[in-house]
């Protein structure tokens, strides 16, 4: 059985790979180990993200997809989160996920049960799957109208001065740059999203 660890945050200022432990541990703990990690920071409102779509490429029939929460695999809205869900299905992947105990099976010895309850632990799993998918989204949708409350509520007042500018990474990505670095390698060394560095890279390019 072959294990992939899917790993995701949302921005730069958070650690994408904070949950690794947990699943390298999870994974030992049904005596198999986690074989590779995808990582990435990036929106999981966003159907198309590099790495989750390097790990389906990636995968065959009766791989795994793990991941520590749903909500780290979809925030999407539903017809995209219908997309996601068909291209696994297609290649075959089992989803398994650390706070869905029914998708646990898929890490057990599936020969010592029984078609029936094989097809009704899936239709279980699947329905989960999809509850929590959308209590993801509502979660995504709910903290961005607060969001956007609060900006409103600030600029009503003249304190809003926007997004700080993490200047301690942007220099990390110059000197990176700099060194002749690709783009993508110093995304991967710096840690942080391909498309914070092309945005440095086109500053730095209008700075001359």
């Amino acid at each position: 059985m072959f294990i992939r660890g899917y790993l995701r945050a949302s921005t730069q200022d958070q650690d994408a790979n904070r949950a690794r432990a947990a699943l390298s541990e999870f994974a030992i703990a049904h005596g198999h180990k986690v074989a590779t990690f995808y990582v990435e920071n990036v929106s999981g409102a966003k159907l198309e993200r590099e790495e989750l779509n390097r790990l389906i490429d990636d995968s065959h029939e009766g791989d795994v997809l793990l991941i520590e929460q749903v909500d780290r695999l979809s925030r999407l809205q539903a017809d995209d989160w219908d997309d996601l869900k068909a291209r696994i299905k297609d290649k075959g992947i089992n989803i398994v996920s650390l706070d869905l105990h029914t998708s646990h099976t898929a890490l057990t010895n599936s020969d010592a049960t029984d078609d029936f309850t094989k097809g009704m632990i899936k239709a279980i799993n699947g329905m989960l799957l999809d509850m929590l998918a959308v209590v993801a989204r509502k979660d995504y949708e709910d903290r961005r109208r607060r969001q956007a409350e609060g900006i409103n509520t600030a600029k009503a007042k003249g304190v809003y001065r926007g997004r700080k500018t993490d200047e301690a990474l942007h220099e990390r990505i110059r000197m990176a740059l700099e060194g002749g670095q690709s783009l993508r390698k110093t995304a991967t060394v710096v840690g942080c999203a391909l498309s914070t560095v092309q945005r440095v890279q086109k500053e730095m390019k209008a700075a001359f």
